[in-house]
Order: C-alpha cells, then structure tokens, then sequence
C-alpha cells in the first residue's frame, strides 16, 4: 500500500516537483499540499495522511516550533524533513523538536524515496553522513539518552546490546557473521560516538538509563 505524503513547502515549483515525482512512484501517494504552517495544520484536521515530508524554513509557523506543534497535536504521525539547510545545529533542533528524519533537497530521488520507506518503517531516517555530524558535536561528553538511535547505526545498535548481554568480541563476530575487526571498529566507533571510553562505561551507561529494559 502507498504510504499517504502530505508536502509542506512555500515554493510552488518544489512542491508541484515533489507531488509530480511521488505520485509516479508505485511506492508513495501525495494526498495534500500545503505553503505553510498554518495551511497544513487546516488540512491536517480533514486529510488523513501517513507522513509530513516538511520544509524546515517557511514564512509564519515554521522550523522546530512547528514541528512541535505538529507533535503535540499528532504524536504518532511521522514528519520527515527535506530541507536546503544540513547544518548539525538545524538538524539537531528539528529532531529534538520531534522530527522522525532529516534530509536535504539536494539528495537524489532513490534516497528521497529510501527515506520515506525507512521513515515509516524504522521510525527514523539519518544519513550515515549527517549522522556522523550528530555524534561528534561534542566527544567530550556523553551523548543524550535520547539521541542514541539518532547517532547509531543499525549496526553499532546491535553490538551496543551484545556487547550489554555480556558477548565478547569473537561472540559478536559469530553471531552476527562478521570479523573480530569488524566488530571491534564497530565497537570503537559508538564508544567515540556515545562518549565512552570502555567495556565497563558502556555497560554502566546503559544501566543507569535503562536502554535494554
């Protein structure tokens, strides 16, 4: 079934582009359009849809306040971002606002349409880049709780919870088919990117913020 995609953009060409291209997609069905802010929460209240794909910059309600009003109203409807900025503070603000992904507008159909479908399937979307951006704003501290599935990948998510059930190295390399060195880059890099600097640290970080139940 199509997934139903509402487009939130003040410029008519972007949107009659987007609309044009989605709706050719067997994947992806545009069901409204809006310019702004305050024409979509409107239409918001008779038009059913499966997710916003939302400009981050628009002229009234816009950004991270619209998106946390969006939330406030519909918290279980997905708003992916497609916006021109790919700064980490824009991204940041969007996500923390409630936003379930982020890409910008010179990304290439393929990942806009991978987007979507992670989006509605996964619950979020980051590109390995911008995600990386994410997680090294600052290595100095521990990273929020909340932004760990932001900042890990899938990957680095899996052995985070091995590594927490007690799995050594080779263990994690067996069960999952990959090389010891694989697993120990893997295991450096959400280490770095969580702010961490070993075994015991990450065990005692996911402890204290009950991450694995």
């Amino acid at each position: 079934m199509a997934v139903r995609v509402m487009i939130i953009d003040d410029h008519n060409l972007v949107r009659a582009a987007l609309s044009r291209f989605l709706n050719e997609s067997a994947e992806t069905e545009v069901v409204a359009e809006a310019a702004n802010g305050e024409e979509l929460l409107q239409k918001l209240r008779t038009i059913q849809a499966d997710l916003l794909l939302l400009d981050m910059t628009m002229p009234g309600l816009s950004g991270a306040e619209l998106i946390t009003r969006i939330k406030s109203l519909y918290p279980a409807l997905p708003i992916l971002v497609l916006s021109m900025h790919n700064e980490t503070q824009v991204v940041l603000s969007a996500l923390k606002a409630g936003a379930s992904g982020y890409i910008c507008k010179d990304c290439s159909p393929k990942v806009l349409l991978d987007a979507i479908q992670k989006t509605m399937t996964a619950g979020k979307y980051l590109n390995p880049e911008m995600a990386e951006k994410l997680a090294y704003l600052s290595t100095d501290t521990q990273a929020d709780p909340e932004d760990i599935q932001l900042i890990l990948s899938d990957r680095e998510m899996e052995i985070f919870c091995l590594i927490f059930e007690g799995k050594n190295i080779s263990e994690i390399g067996q069960q999952l088919f990959i090389s010891d060195k694989t697993v120990s880059t893997h295991k450096a890099r959400l280490l770095k990117k969580l702010g961490l600097k070993n075994t015991v640290e990450l065990v005692r970080y996911s402890m204290q913020h009950k991450l694995f139940g």
